[in-house]
């Protein structure tokens, strides 16, 4: 068992796309900070953590992380795969805040740095993988999708910023540049009725997949099948695109969207842990 660790996110991609295309679904996240990195690297400030371990020449295991952010975790065919990542993380002197990956997978390397580096882990958010390939019919609230433009930017670092509020506790302070990124790259939409009420962000992730994520409806315009309206109409523009799959992540502590998104055609495809560490 050998770790390899790259500073080109090319070389990077070129080694584990096979890898991480085998399953989409759960590798959808690394997918696309893989493609971010290499189209548009400045969105991010420090070199970024990028490693395998492979066994006969065989990847066993991803590791990313685009500091000051968690690690992330592909599956894992070999959980001593963990212990490697663990431990060249620390001789590196890194400084992690948390890891993120299938709630397996995050716990071991949570246990293997608790073991290593003598920082506790608390489990931080319980979040599902969910897969679409058909729009199921379902009946549309007023109002039309559509994509969103300069116009919308301050309203857009409002909702960022709230949303990251609701969802994380915190504002990361980064909220204007990737709205910025995000209209730069017409990937923001919004649910307008009349007004808009509510925003969702698609990304193509290979020529056959692509992701929703975030969604947020501000409090005024919730429970009026906005979101679900909005998601709906996003999935099947990405399907409509040459997408065969559509990728999205929701909240088990949010019943709610779980619910939605199985009656547009959404299914489980796996669990997702974050984990913090201090």
């Amino acid at each position: 068992m050998k770790l390899h660790r790259f500073d080109d996110a090319s070389q990077f991609y070129e080694r584990v796309k096979d890898y991480l295309l085998s399953q989409e679904a759960l590798h959808s996240l690394l997918l696309g900070i893989c493609n971010t990195l290499i189209h548009n690297p400045q969105f991010y400030d420090c070199q970024p953590y990028l490693a395998t371990v492979e066994m006969d020449g065989k990847i066993v295991a991803v590791a990313m992380r685009t500091p000051p952010r968690r690690l992330i975790l592909s599956k894992i065919e070999d959980f001593a795969a963990v212990e490697a990542f663990a431990q060249d993380l620390h001789s590196h002197h890194e400084q992690l805040p948390g890891v993120s990956g299938l709630a397996a997978e995050a716990l071991a390397f949570a246990q293997a740095w608790q073991a290593i580096a003598n920082q506790s882990y608390k489990l931080e958010m319980q979040l599902r993988i969910h897969q679409l390939n058909k729009v199921q019919p379902i009946p549309s609230s007023s109002g039309d999708l559509r994509l969103a433009s300069e116009d919308d930017y301050l309203l857009l670092v409002d909702w960022y910023k709230a949303f990251a509020i609701e969802a994380f506790g915190f504002v990361e302070g980064n909220e204007e540049r990737k709205v910025k990124h995000y209209l730069s790259q017409r990937s923001l939409y919004l649910w307008q009725d009349q007004v808009p009420v509510s925003m969702a962000l698609s990304r193509v992730l290979t020529p056959n997949s692509g992701s929703i994520g975030p969604v947020y409806t501000p409090p005024e315009y919730r429970r009026k099948g906005y979101a679900t309206s909005c998601v709906a109409a996003l999935s099947q523009t990405l399907l409509d695109q040459g997408c065969r799959s559509c990728f999205l992540f929701t909240d088990l502590a949010n019943p709610t969207s779980n619910h939605i998104y199985k009656t547009i055609g959404y299914e489980r495809v796996g669990d997702w842990n974050d984990y913090c560490f201090t």
